[in-house]
């Protein structure tokens, strides 16, 4: 017996009714020749790890635009956190565990640079809006490699309905949508108290009663509570309280950090650098390869989103300032 058909006997004896078995996946948009060593949720897992959008998860914001400090939080660190909050979910409830890993380090591969900021700048200009949900899973069907990822299709259903008002269709990729504001509120609010903005005194006492008065608290809370509500049941939820808890204090990151503090400071700047690029690139398409900073050539507004949405926070810097910046020179 192979260590695939091993794996997923193992599936078939020891997860709960309400999980997904990898053998019983309704594939993938392209066939692929199976693998004897991993289920077709590892080989999901693996692709999104080896790809070039994941490794650029390094050098995108998650909130904080230019921190000076090492300890902030970027997209990347932000999606493993998600991932170890929701496997430890999973694993409770005797969910599919490698389904849910691999949903989880693909949910954000569609973020812009600069965080939230290029996603609405990028929202205001393209015709339908631009939601990074949307994006992520038109990189992993289409931007990734020759052709996208050809993930199965667990895995982009996940992707794409971990925010916004759809539902995943499956317990794995619902869990997703809670790990991703547990994971979120929780580390905001530690860069937030360490960059000055908020401090733990001024989180709503309700919440800290309901959650907890730290970082690991407010997880431990979230998580043993949802494991709890959701124990042999064919949905995965928070209980009332603690929901509307969570949700408060998601408000008050809103009304304190978001959108008012200095966290969104050079938002103006980073607005205005996408914009300048995007219109930019509109009105001359082959303005990259002309300069011989990429070998690019755009042929609409859904080509410069695109290559826009991929960028990190640092190229997109690089690339305004080759653009429009003058280079530093030397007499010699």
């Amino acid at each position: 017996m192979n260590l695939k058909a091993f794996t997923e006997q193992l599936e078939e004896s020891s997860l709960s009714e309400f999980a997904v078995r990898s053998s019983q996946t309704r594939g993938r948009q392209k066939p692929m020749e199976p693998c004897n060593l991993r289920t077709e949720f590892q080989r999901d897992r693996d692709r999104i790890i080896h790809s070039k959008s994941f490794r650029r998860l390094m050098h995108k914001t998650q909130v904080f635009l230019a921190p000076e400090g090492d300890h902030y939080r970027t997209r990347l660190t932000h999606t493993l956190e998600v991932s170890q909050i929701a496997r430890t979910i999973a694993r409770a409830l005797r969910l599919n565990e490698d389904l849910t890993e691999a949903i989880a380090l693909g949910h954000d591969l569609g973020h812009t640079p600069f965080g939230h900021s290029g996603e609405k700048l990028l929202n205001s200009i393209m015709p339908g809006g631009f939601r990074h949900y949307e994006q992520s899973l038109r990189v992993v069907d289409v931007l990734e490699g020759v052709g996208g990822l050809n993930l199965t299709f667990e895995v982009r259903d996940g992707i794409v309905n971990h925010a916004g008002d759809n539902e995943a269709e499956t317990l794995e990729g619902r869990i997703i949508k809670l790990a991703d504001r547990i994971a979120y509120i929780n580390h905001d609010i530690d860069d937030a108290v360490r960059g000055g903005m908020i401090s733990a005194e001024s989180i709503p006492l309700e919440c800290r009663k309901a959650l907890g008065n730290t970082h690991g608290e407010r997880i431990d809370n979230m998580i043993v509570d949802i494991v709890r509500n959701s124990q042999n049941k064919p949905d995965v939820a928070m209980t009332a309280e603690i929901h509307e808890a969570m949700m408060e204090l998601r408000d008050f990151m809103f009304k304190n950090v978001y959108t008012f503090s200095i966290a969104q400071a050079e938002d103006g700047k980073a607005k205005n650098i996408l914009a300048t690029l995007f219109e930019t690139f509109m009105k001359e398409p082959s303005i990259l390869k002309d300069k011989g900073l990429a070998d690019v050539v755009f042929t609409g507004e859904r080509d410069v989103c695109d290559y826009i949405a991929g960028m990190t926070d640092n190229f997109a810097i690089y690339i305004f300032k080759n653009l429009f910046l003058p280079r530093a020179w030397q007499v010699r």
